[in-house]
């Protein structure tokens, strides 16, 4: 049990989740509206609610699925994991969990509040494109495109079913 006072308790990380979504040879992206990626075009992102107001859980998997239908009205389905990165935004430690979902359902549509532009880019579109995409997004996305990643598989078999895990 702990026993230190509740002030003496470090700081907590701020969970985030992207998803790189892929419909045939093209990942989503959406062009975001307002913080440090204003006009930037990334792929769907999200903090995970955890705990929400009616005592429900969020895991980080179905908030990419979340995110992504909010931002990019698209519904997808997670197909494994595609890697963790730490991150720091001033004082904020931050962590990253991207995930390698597939296009189940709709047509890239921005929600008009956290995105203005939504679509599927292939590699050829990107490297032709006049708008800016976010550093990291672009790196994952091309990583993707270009065969160049591993991915955990998704395992609902597992001690803590019906979680899902990735092993």
């Amino acid at each position: 049990m702990n026993t230190k006072p509740i002030d003496s308790i470090p700081p907590r990380i701020t969970l985030c989740v992207g998803a790189v979504v892929l419909r045939e040879n093209k990942v989503l992206f959406v062009r975001q509206t307002y913080g440090g990626l204003k006009g930037k075009w990334s792929l769907p992102w999200g903090f995970v609610d955890g705990k929400k107001s009616n005592g429900s859980f969020e895991p980080p998997d179905m908030a990419a699925i979340r995110e992504t239908q909010e931002e990019a009205g698209v519904i997808t389905k997670v197909e494994g994991l595609l890697g963790v990165q730490n991150h720091r935004i001033g004082e904020e430690t931050q962590l990253y969990i991207i995930f390698l979902c597939r296009h189940v359902n709709g047509e890239p549509t921005p929600d008009n509040l956290e995105t203005d532009k939504a679509a599927y880019f292939s590699l050829d579109e990107m490297a032709n494109f006049n708008e800016p995409f976010d550093e990291f997004c672009e790196w994952m996305a091309r990583r993707v495109l270009e065969g160049r990643f591993h991915v955990i598989p998704t395992e609902s078999v597992n001690p803590y079913s019906p979680h899902l895990a990735f092993f």
